[in-house]
């Protein structure tokens, strides 16, 4: 047995009742990679597939200690997870992690893109810097772990969410990079559902609106308020709503859904 790797134990919490087990064993036998995953909404979907019984890979940025604490948390529940630092930008660290990922899981079906960041300002004030690296971060890693994920699930099929944002269907002022990013993320997916779908390959795109988080914590009141009154529910999402509509796509109960947008947005873009 490997150093990092963790035994997968029944949760005795799960087990309560027949009824209770196929309502938390969605992804019973999946094995899952999500960028992203130390935070947010990413944090969410790791602790959502592992409660529906994936093994599950997640990568991180820069904060080692809050994703390691994420893995050890979970692996006391019995969880087999690994995470990696990655920078999914990067091609040849993005072909090197899916190769890790097959070695620590023994393969994965399905991939959850992720990993995004911001750099918020109007075009006059935007940078090529700033455009760079929304553009890179965003769009080019979800072109780099699709593309050497599909060479890993061409035998087994699979599932690949691609996490975009209302921004990217509307557009929004101050944001002209990360619209650009999450508007290419749609057309990417679109074509790739074309491109696989034979091989029993997947691939959505998520598009959450205003979702509760640490980084839309950070906003001030007014804008938050802002925001809200657009909203025909009159409340923010959660963290563990986007994460419930990706364990529904990476189960077998979406198995003939595919190069689909499916927002989840409260109805802020109806």
């Amino acid at each position: 047995m490997k150093k990092n790797s963790a035994i997968c134990l029944p949760n005795a919490k799960f087990a309560t009742s027949t009824k209770m087990n196929q309502i938390m064993g969605l992804l019973d036998g999946k094995t899952a990679l999500i960028t992203g995953g130390s935070r947010g909404i990413g944090a969410a979907i790791v602790r959502k597939f592992v409660q529906e019984g994936a093994s599950v890979a997640f990568t991180y940025a820069s904060n080692a200690s809050k994703a390691e604490a994420l893995r050890d948390e979970l692996r006391a529940k019995g969880a087999n997870i690994f995470c990696y630092q990655s920078d999914a930008a990067n091609y040849t660290a993005a072909e090197a992690l899916i190769t890790l990922v097959q070695q620590d899981l023994g393969g994965f079906t399905i991939l959850i893109n992720n990993a995004g960041i911001t750099r918020d300002t109007l075009l006059l004030r935007m940078t090529e810097q700033q455009w760079d690296e929304v553009i890179e971060t965003n769009l080019k890693s979800v072109f780099n772990l699709t593309k050497h994920a599909i060479k890993a699930m061409l035998r087994t099929g699979g599932s690949i969410i691609n996490m975009g944002s209302v921004v990217g269907v509307f557009g929004n002022a101050g944001q002209a990079n990360y619209a650009a990013s999450k508007a290419g993320i749609i057309g990417f997916s679109k074509s790739i559902a074309k491109e696989v779908g034979s091989r029993n390959i997947r691939c959505n795109v998520v598009t959450p609106g205003f979702i509760d988080t640490e980084m839309t914590g950070e906003l001030d009141a007014k804008t938050k308020d802002a925001f809200l009154s657009g909203i025909p529910m009159k409340r923010y999402g959660t963290a563990e709503e986007v994460a419930d509509l990706c364990s529904f796509l990476g189960s077998d109960h979406s198995s003939y859904i595919t190069g689909q947008v499916l927002s989840i947005c409260g109805g802020l873009n109806v």
